[in-house]
C-alpha cells in the first residue's frame, strides 16, 4: 500500500527526562564495542526492574528471565554488565521514553542480517522509524542520526546510500517495555540487609551471593582497623574525607580523600543533580585522620543538563557522583568520557577489563571480579577500556591520491580463468620431470607405496604413454615420485600448466590460483604509518563482488559471498614498500590474494577468503597485529609471495 505525503529527514527520539509527575518508559540498554547503546529486550527489562524495586545495590542475573544470557549479571552498583566466563565488562544505563513511542507499545522494528536473522535497531532510531511509519511517510532517512540508511516503507527495505545494498526489514508486536510513574528511588548504601524471602540456588545466584559475601568480609575487616585504629589515637585531631564506596563514573572511578583541620569528623557528601536540583547528605563518625591513606583531591567535574557543582569552603567538601546517579540519568556517563578521565587520581589502579596481555579468558575473568570486589569494598577502581583500532586514514580528496613512482597504472582487473590450450596433464608432467630407470626402494610420498612397486592410482587413472611403474625426478629438487601419481596430483590441481612439489613446496612453472574476478586499486596518500614517519603510504584496495562459482572453486554453481569489501591495505612508500606492491600485483594477476573457501574468523563456508598472504589493514595503530609498526612486515610478505613462486626475477622492467 503506498504510503502519503513526503518523506523525512529526522524524527523525534523521544529521550529526555520527563516531570516527576508523568509516567515513562523505561529501557535498559548496554555500550557495545562501536558505542552504541543497544536495549535490552522488554522482558529482561522487566526483570531487571523488579530487582531494582528490592535492592538498588543488588546483582540481576540476566540468566533468569532469558537462558541466552546466562552467563551475563549486571553490577547495579558500578552499572556494567559483566560476563562471567569471559570478563569482559560493559557499561549499562537507564533510559527514559514517552509512552506513546515505540517501547510503549511494544512495537520492534528490526532488519535482516547476513544469517537470515533479525537484529533489532537501537532503540533511538527505532523509536525514529516508528515515529515515521505513524505520521504515514513514505521514506526515512537516518543520514542525520549518523547512519547512511534510507529506509523505504512501501516496500519495507533499507538502502546503503553508499553501497546501495539492500536489507529487508519488519515491524513486529512485542511486550511493552516496563512503564514508572513517579520519582526515581533514592540511592541507598551497598551492600544492604539481607533481603526477606528464601534465596534462589541457582548455580548463578549461588556465584553472586559468594562473591558478595567475600566482599561484606573485606569492608567488614576495613571497619574494624579503623575503628579500633581511631580508639588508640588519642589527641589526635583535623578532618578527613571519606568514600564509603567506590562509585563508578562511566568507567572511571571518581576518589577524593582528603586531609584539612579544624574539625574531628568524618563527612560523606552525596550530591545528586539533575533537572537543576541537588542534595547533599552528611554522614558524620569520630575517626582520626592518621589511620586513613590521603591522596590529593579531584578537580570538581561537571554534571548533567549543564550544571557544576563550585567548591568554596575552607573545610574541604567535595562532589562525589554516586552510582543511583548513574543508574537514573544516562547523562552524566555519556558527558563524562572526555572530562573525568583525566581526573583519576594518583595511585587508582586501573584494571582494564577486555584484551588484556594473554592468550586465555582468565586474566580479564580475574580484573572484572577484582574490580567488583574492590568496588564493594570501598576501594578505588577504573574500569578502563580497550583502545579501538584506527583502520583508516583521515579523509583524502580525490585530487590528493598521487600514482605509486614507478609502477604502471593505477588499477588491475581480473577476469575469469582462461584455460591454456594445448596442455595435457602429461604433457606438463614430462616437461619437469626426468625417467628414473632404476627406481629407489622408498615410498612415494603421494601414494605411500614403494616406488619399486605399481602407483597407487593404478585402476584409477590410465593416462596413455604413462605406466603405473615408471619413475620420475623433478628438474629442480631432485625429489622422485610415480609419474602416474603426479598426474593424479596435477589433476586435482588447479590445472594451470605448473606443478608443486609436495614435498619442499619448489614450484615449476607459473603457479596461479582460483581468485574471482575483481579490481585491485594502488595509490599513494599524503599520510605516513606508524614507524615509517619519513615515507608517505602506499594504500591497496581490494574489492571483489559476490558472484557464482566456477569449476575450479568448491561447489561449483553454487553462490559465494564476499564479506568486508571493499579492503584497505598499506604499505609504507619508499623502495622495499614499492617493490612489495610490484609484486602483489603480480600475485593478484595470477590470482593468488584470495581464494573461495571456509572463513577461519567467522566459520562462514563459500566465502572470499585472504589466501596465506598477509597484509596491513590497520593504518594508525597495530591493535588487531595487521597494522603498524611491524619492521618485520616487509620481509615477511617477502617471504609469502616466494612461497607462491612470486620473486623479483619475475618482475618485468
Amino acid at each position: 500500500m503506498a504510503r502519503p505525503g513526503s518523506g523525512v529527514l529526522v524524527g523525534v527520539n523521544g529521550l529526555g527526562y520527563p516531570p516527576q509527575n508523568l509516567a515513562r518508559v523505561v529501557v535498559w540498554e548496554w555500550l557495545n564495542e562501536h558505542g552504541r547503546w543497544r536495549p535490552y529486550s522488554a522482558a529482561t527489562c522487566h526483570h531487571i526492574e523488579n530487582v531494582l524495586k528490592g535492592d538498588v545495590r543488588g546483582t540481576v542475573v540476566l540468566g533468569q528471565v532469558d537462558a541466552q544470557l546466562a552467563s551475563y549479571i549486571i553490577d547495579l552498583q558500578s552499572m556494567h554488565q559483566f560476563r562471567q566466563d569471559t570478563g569482559t565488562m560493559r557499561p549499562v544505563h537507564r533510559n527514559f521514553y514517552e509512552p506513546s513511542s515505540a517501547p510503549g507499545k511494544g512495537v520492534v522494528w528490526e532488519w535482516e542480517n547476513d544469517s537470515g536473522s533479525w537484529t533489532p535497531y537501537d532503540m533511538e532510531i527505532c523509536v525514529t522509524i516508528q515515529n515515521a511509519y505513524e505520521k504515514q511517510h513514505p521514506w526515512l532517512d537516518l543520514t542525520s542520526l549518523g547512519f547512511c540508511y534510507l529506509i523505504d516503507f512501501n516496500s519495507m527495505v533499507q538502502t546503503n546510500r553508499q553501497s546501495q545494498r539492500k536489507r529487508r526489514l519488519r515491524r513486529r508486536m512485542d511486550l511493552a517495555y516496563p512503564l514508572i510513574m513517579g520519582s526515581i528511588p533514592k540511592s541507598q548504601s551497598w551492600p544492604v540487609g539481607a533481603s526477606s524471602g528464601q534465596p534462589c540456588s541457582c548455580q548463578q545466584c549461588i556465584l553472586v551471593n559468594s562473591t558478595r559475601a567475600a566482599s561484606n568480609a573485606i569492608l567488614a575487616s576495613q571497619r574494624r582497623k579503623l575503628y579500633g585504629g581511631a580508639a588508640g589515637a588519642p589527641g589526635a585531631t583535623g578532618t578527613l574525607n571519606v568514600v564509603r564506596q567506590s562509585n563508578t563514573f562511566a568507567g572511571t572511578t571518581l576518589w577524593s580523600p582528603t586531609s584539612g583541620a579544624g574539625s574531628n569528623n568524618i563527612q560523606h557528601n552525596n550530591i545528586s543533580a539533575g533537572s537543576g536540583q541537588a542534595k547533599v547528605e552528611q554522614v558524620q563518625s569520630p575517626m582520626s585522620s592518621s589511620n586513613f591513606p590521603c591522596s590529593p583531591a579531584l578537580p570538581a567535574l561537571p554534571l548533567a543538563h549543564g550544571h557544576s557543582h563550585t567548591h568554596a569552603h575552607s573545610h574541604g567538601h567535595h562532589v562525589i557522583i554516586n552510582g543511583q546517579n548513574n543508574l537514573n540519568r544516562p547523562g552524566t556517563q555519556r558527558i563524562s568520557m572526555g572530562t573525568a578521565r583525566g581526573a583519576i587520581p594518583p595511585g587508582v589502579p586501573a584494571l582494564p577489563v577486555k584484551n588484556l596481555t594473554g592468550s586465555g579468558p582468565v586474566h580479564p575473568a580475574i580484573a572484572g571480579m577484582t574490580g567488583i570486589l574492590m568496588c564493594a569494598a570501598g576501594l578505588p577502581v577504573c574500569l578502563t577500556r580497550a583502545p579501538k583500532p584506527i583502520l583508516h586514514p583521515p579523509p583524502i580528496n580525490k585530487s590528493d591520491m598521487k600514482p605509486v613512482p614507478g609502477v604502471n597504472g593505477i588499477r588491475r582487473k581480473t577476469k575469469k580463468k582462461h584455460l591454456r590450450k594445448g596442455k595435457t596433464p602429461e604433457d606438463v608432467v614430462r616437461r619437469y620431470t626426468e625417467k628414473v630407470k632404476v627406481a629407489p626402494d622408498e615410498d612415494c610420498t603421494i601414494c605411500m607405496e614403494r616406488l619399486v612397486t605399481s602407483s597407487g592410482y593404478e585402476g584409477v587413472l590410465q593416462h596413455k604413454g604413462i605406466k603405473p611403474e615408471m619413475v620420475g625426478k623433478l628438474g629442480k629438487c631432485g625429489h622422485i615420485y610415480h609419474l602416474l601419481c603426479l598426474v593424479a596430483m596435477y589433476n586435482n590441481g588447479n590445472k594451470d600448466g605448473s606443478l608443486q612439489c609436495p614435498t619442499c613446496k619448489a614450484i615449476y612453472g607459473e603457479k596461479t590460483g582460483t581468485q574471482p574476478p575483481g579490481k585491485m586499486d594502488y595509490h599513494v596518500i599524503p599520510h605516513c604509518l606508524p614507524g615509517y614517519l619519513e615515507a608517505k603510504t602506499i594504500r591497496i584496495v581490494y574489492d571483489i563482488p559476490a558472484g557464482i562459482q566456477a569449476t575450479e572453486h568448491p561447489n561449483p554453481g553454487k553462490k559465494f559471498s564476499a564479506r568486508g569489501f571493499p579492503r584497505h591495505c598499506y604499505l609504507p612508500d619508499n623502495d622495499k614498500g614499492r617493490k612489495v606492491l610490484k609484486l602483489l600485483i603480480m600475485a593478484w594477476d595470477r590470482r593468488l590474494i584470495f581464494t573461495i573457501d571456509t572463513s577461519s574468523t567467522t566459520g562462514e563456508s563459500d566465502t572470499v577468503v585472504w589466501n596465506e598472504i598477509h597484509h596491513k589493514t590497520e593504518f594508525g595503530s597495530n591493535l588487531t597485529g595487521h597494522g603498524y609498526p611491524d619492521p618485520n612486515y616487509l620481509d615477511n610478505v617477502l617471504t609469502e609471495l616466494s612461497a607462491q613462486g612470486v620473486v623479483e626475477d619475475n618482475l618485468k622492467d
